[in-house]
C-alpha cells in the first residue's frame, strides 16, 4: 500500500460545551497541525499515488475555511462539542468528498492541538 502525506498548520478558536472543563469552556485559540494521509495500492501511469499539487489545493481550501474562525460558529459544529476528534472527523468527511475521483483505498486525517495532544480518524474507502 502506498501512502502520501501532506500537512498544514492553522490557528482557530473554540470553546468546549456540555461539561465543566474550566478554562476550556471559555473561547480560546489553538495552533492546529493537520496531516492527511492518502492510501492507494496502485500508482498511476506517471508513478504517482495522486497529483500532489491537486491535493495541496484541496488542503489549502479546507484549511482556509477553518483558519482564524471560531469552530463553534461553523455550521458543521452546530450543537456539537468542537473537540479535536470531531474536527478530524469533519475534515475527513470534507476530504473524502473532495478526493472521490482519486479512487483511494483509505484516507486518514490527523490533527494536533498545539503540541500536547493529537487524534486521527481513518477509514477504508
Amino acid at each position: 500500500m502506498y501512502n502520501l502525506g501532506v500537512r498544514r498548520e492553522f490557528t482557530a478558536n473554540h470553546y468546549l460545551i456540555g461539561g465543566d472543563w474550566g478554562e476550556e469552556n471559555v473561547e480560546h485559540s489553538h495552533k492546529y497541525r493537520l496531516e492527511i494521509i492518502l492510501e492507494k495500492s496502485q500508482l498511476d501511469q506517471h508513478g504517482f499515488l495522486v497529483d500532489i499539487v491537486e491535493v495541496e489545493r484541496h488542503l489549502d481550501e479546507v484549511v482556509e475555511s477553518f483558519a482564524g474562525r471560531t469552530l463553534n460558529a461553523l455550521p458543521a459544529f452546530s450543537g456539537l462539542n468542537p473537540s479535536i476528534e470531531r474536527l478530524a472527523t469533519i475534515m475527513h468527511g470534507l476530504f473524502t468528498e473532495r478526493f472521490a475521483d482519486f479512487n483511494l483505498d483509505a484516507l486518514k486525517v490527523s490533527i494536533w492541538e498545539d503540541e500536547i495532544a493529537w487524534t486521527s480518524y481513518r477509514t477504508i474507502l
